[in-house]
């Protein structure tokens, strides 16, 4: 795979990250080019959030290099944001953490995100689509090149995390943004992305959702049940396979039911 265009976002050539003695990340490379949705997919444990945080230099690698565009800006929202609900928290002041913004742009960006009129709203009291969209929107206010989502849509429902894929695809229509997500939502990701890049503490496979969709690697990792990963964007095919490939994954959980733990 070629890495190295100048005309990438974000880079990562050949990344090996380590917590002790334990290598989490192996030889792993990958980029975002300018406007372009690329989901990293994988199961719990896989190394998802470390591959985040090494590319926004949250952690240190312990090989290879992240090279990012100059003056590139990002915009993040993280998996897990806790809200102390013994403090009180607006949604506007919320807004104007660390930077603060003009009332007019903060009614601006809680409109694009579909939550308008929420600033004098307590963020513990929003539902969770709500929350998510209010951590978008503060991600948004800098205008970003290129979104980092970790695992945005975790703890909604299914139609929530498809209106807010939805909403994900509309801000990249809108601001020509790339976007970089990482989940193991499976069945609506698939559609919106570009490319997936499975990973398993290492590159699995990468490609186009169709390519990936077929590759040997996946379907290893994740299966292929009746209403599982890819029951919403591939028609055409038989999902009927077996499970137990001998890889010692646990795929017994249903996709549909989100009610797996996001230790990424």
């Amino acid at each position: 795979m070629t890495t190295d265009s100048p005309h990438n976002l974000i880079t990562a050539e050949r990344i090996c990250v380590r917590f002790g003695g334990v290598e989490v990340l192996h030889d792993v490379s990958l980029f975002v080019r300018p406007g372009e949705i690329v989901t990293i997919l994988g199961p719990n444990g896989s190394g998802k959030s470390t591959l985040i945080r090494a590319l926004l230099g949250i952690i240190p690698v312990a090989h290879g290099h992240v090279a990012r565009a100059p003056g590139l800006r990002l915009g993040y929202v993280p998996q897990k944001l806790a809200v102390d609900r013994s403090m009180p928290m607006t949604v506007r002041r919320f807004l104007s953490l660390p930077v603060r913004v003009s009332d007019a742009a903060a009614a601006e960006v809680l409109r694009r995100v579909g939550v308008e009129g929420l600033e004098q709203r307590q963020m513990a009291a929003l539902s969770g689509g709500q929350f998510q969209r209010v951590l978008l929107a503060r991600a948004l206010l800098s205008d970003p090149q290129l979104l980092i989502l970790d695992e945005p849509t975790q703890g909604l429902d299914q139609p929530g995390e498809a209106a807010f894929y939805q909403l994900i695809e509309a801000v990249r229509k809108q601001t020509g943004a790339a976007v970089l997500m990482v989940s193991h939502d499976l069945h609506v990701v698939m559609a919106a992305s570009d490319r997936v890049i499975c990973l398993n503490g290492h590159v699995c496979c990468e490609g186009t959702p169709r390519v990936v969709s077929n590759a040997p690697e996946y379907r290893a990792l994740f299966g292929l049940g009746t209403k599982g990963a890819l029951a919403l964007y591939q028609h055409d095919h038989d999902h009927a396979h077996d499970h137990d490939q001998g890889h010692g994954h646990d795929h017994s959980h249903p996709h549909q039911t989100h009610e797996h733990s996001h230790a990424g």
